[in-house]
């Protein structure tokens, strides 16, 4: 009989690819919580879509019964957040708490939460590790950094294998189209490119961010799911691309995808920048969790090129 795995968050942006890649490429039975009835994807298999509420102690006991790993995604996204601290804190923060405490009463032996590097402040900038001090700022960060404390205070008391991950920036094509997550940089760039035909930045695009794409973070799910508990130290890694980008090279890498894909190179459009403004030093180290055995492809290009062809295939062009 297969093990089962329970994704919180199983069917949105960064969930739905790990789901696949799980589904695909894993020997896990998955189940996928979601709020309401939703059908089951075609290349779920054998796994099952189930409703999860994480405020609803039920529903939580239900979808953790014969579970052996749970890995959280499901959260206030960082636009709800800011719009709504304390629906945010009773969600990111009161949610994730429940979903963990019925985790542990139904014997689940990992739990894996999904955080930011948002909780190291904002912006990011400098070398920063899982000893740097976080200093979260936006909503979104501090009700991730609140859920993080309950995870690894249970890790450490050996209740659960609990696991910290906190994610750099993410990006890719979503599992399907209407996952609505275009508003996040290289997403919003790879549509733009299709509807538009230019690439508008609202800045002048000096800032850098770390970059890494969802097949990584997929790959990273099941390298963490099957990693050895003594490998596991104290449960905090940090998961991105080492690949530090200023939002002007995103936009230029996007703009020469799209040449290379779909024939024509969208003009980038920017604010010039401020007399004086540089780009800040920006290092996300992930050397802690490449330490168990993971290693990145960062195949950089081919989630560009893939998010282009959903562009134009859900969104048309104008022209």
């Amino acid at each position: 009989m297969k093990e089962h795995v329970l994704l919180t968050g199983g069917l949105g942006y960064v969930g739905g690819r790990v789901a696949r890649h799980l589904a695909e490429s894993s020997p896990y039975a998955l189940k996928l919580g979601a709020r309401r009835e939703t059908p089951a994807p075609a290349w779920l298999n054998d796994g099952a879509v189930v409703r999860l509420d994480l405020l609803d102690e039920a529903t939580l006991a239900e979808a953790c019964r014969g579970v052996k790993h749970v890995v959280h995604f499901a959260a206030l996204n960082e636009i709800d957040s800011g719009n709504d601290p304390e629906q945010a804190l009773v969600v990111n923060g009161l949610g994730s708490l429940k979903l963990l405490r019925a985790a542990i009463k139904a014997g689940v032996e990992r739990f894996i939460y999904f955080s930011t590097a948002h909780v190291y402040g904002a912006p990011l900038a400098g070398v920063l590790t899982e000893d740097t001090l976080p200093r979260p700022q936006h909503p979104y960060a501090i009700t991730h950094r609140t859920a993080e404390d309950f995870v690894l205070a249970a890790h450490d008391k050996r209740e659960i294998q609990g696991m910290v991950v906190r994610l750099s920036n993410g990006f890719g094509a979503p599992e399907r189209a209407e996952v609505n997550r275009w508003t996040l940089l290289a997403n919003d760039l790879c549509k733009q490119a299709v509807v538009e035909r230019k690439l508008v930045l609202r800045s002048s695009g000096l800032q850098s961010r770390d970059f890494i794409t969802l097949e990584d973070v997929a790959r990273a799910v099941l390298h963490l799911i099957n990693l050895p508990e003594h490998a596991c130290g104290d449960g905090l890694f940090n998961l991105g691309g080492e690949n530090a980008m200023r939002i002007l090279d995103v936009a230029e890498r996007v703009a020469a995808r799209c040449e290379a894909v779909l024939g024509y190179r969208p003009e980038v459009q920017r604010p010039q920048p401020a007399p004086g403004e540089v780009t800040p030093h920006l290092d996300y180290r992930v050397d802690k969790l490449k330490a168990t055995g993971f290693s990145l492809l960062s195949d950089i290009d081919g989630e560009l090129d893939a998010t282009l062809r959903l562009c134009r295939g859900s969104f048309g062009a104008k022209h």
